[in-house]
């Protein structure tokens, strides 16, 4: 009898225990729960970028696969010198000079996006004159623009300020700026300053 009762008990533990345990996994019948959609969902998102060394390049993959958009490099018909004492002289009388170099490629459609992300590095305060060569070409009337710069430690300095001016009627979503580093932006800044935005 008392072998009987305890096997009753060890088959109502059993029961008990599965019961409180993990829901089953999902089987295909639609009770996951739906994964958050991505910032701008709906919209059609280009995200244009200039990078010399690779550092500016690398954040804007990171906010194209965020938001679902495609990448387009801007780039120059005239490569600048890879030797760092050679570009900076180079930069400083383009950037002094307001010189905005000739563009070997053009967005094929412009009209189609919605938003337009530009990323570029800080070079002495402003951004790249290939940037202000992008911005020269395309009317953005009816996007937002959302700029982006990675710098060396000096933050966004006169980047934001210098791109309104340029494009004094467009819509500008507010810029953030990035450390340089090969790996691309810190993904928890990166993801908060895009969730924001989107809201």
């Amino acid at each position: 009898m008392k072998r009987f009762t305890h096997l009753i008990w060890s088959g109502m533990m059993m029961f008990s225990a599965a019961a409180c345990g993990n829901p089953p996994a999902d089987t295909g019948t639609g009770t996951a729960a739906t994964p958050p959609e991505k910032p701008f969902s709906g919209k059609k998102v280009l995200v244009a970028y200039y990078s010399h060394s690779g550092n500016t390049q690398a954040v804007a993959r990171q906010i194209a696969q965020a938001t679902g958009g495609e990448l387009f490099q801007i780039e120059t018909v005239q490569t600048y010198p890879s030797a760092y004492n050679q570009l900076t002289d180079q930069a400083k009388k383009e950037i002094r000079a307001g010189f905005m170099p000739e563009l070997k490629n053009a967005v094929p459609n412009m009209a189609q996006y919605d938003v337009v992300f530009i990323g570029s590095p800080n070079w002495w305060g402003t951004y790249a004159p290939a940037v202000k060569s992008f911005l020269a070409q395309y009317d953005f009337a009816g996007k937002q623009l959302v700029p982006f710069f990675t710098h060396g430690g000096g933050g966004m300095q006169n980047c934001e300020s210098d791109m309104h001016a340029q494009l004094p009627q467009a819509v500008f979503l507010r810029a953030a700026s990035f450390p340089g580093r090969s790996r691309g932006a810190d993904e928890e800044q990166l993801t908060g300053w895009l969730n924001k935005l989107a809201q």
